[in-house]
């Protein structure tokens, strides 16, 4: 089974787009939905490529541009203040006027991991 990045982007009419980087092909699409998105970058694959269903499984990951747009209930200042960013850089980084570094990048991601996790440990009582 082949796993191919799939990389999620944001646009402004609630459609979200993404796409892959494949041999020396980059595919993109839009949809609905994460699923649709799926399913109509594996038909590409299939088409272009000659893959078959079974060999094709999606990393999922999201270009920073998109994340809070697609993740809505992230707060772009408190990621930003967990990651140990100025949340007026992040706001540049998330609008997609400026990039981060690589080091940038996986600090931000470890904010967001560190999110989960806390959310991961409510517990809800009546």
């Amino acid at each position: 089974m082949k796993k191919i990045a799939l990389i999620i982007e944001s646009a402004s009419d609630g459609e979200i787009w993404g796409r892959v980087h494949y041999d020396d092909d980059l595919i993109v699409d839009s949809a609905g939905d994460v699923e649709e998105l799926k399913n109509k970058m594996t038909a590409q694959l299939m088409e272009f490529h000659d893959l078959k269903k079974g060999q094709i499984d999606f990393d999922i990951q999201h270009d920073i541009s998109g994340l809070f747009d697609h993740k809505d209930y992230l707060n772009i200042t408190s990621v930003a203040r967990l990651a140990g960013i100025n949340p007026s850089l992040m706001r540049q980084y998330a609008s997609g006027v400026k990039s981060p570094s690589t080091e940038r990048l996986k600090a931000i991601q470890t904010a967001v991991h560190s999110i989960g996790e806390d959310l991961r440990r409510i517990k809800l009582a009546m």
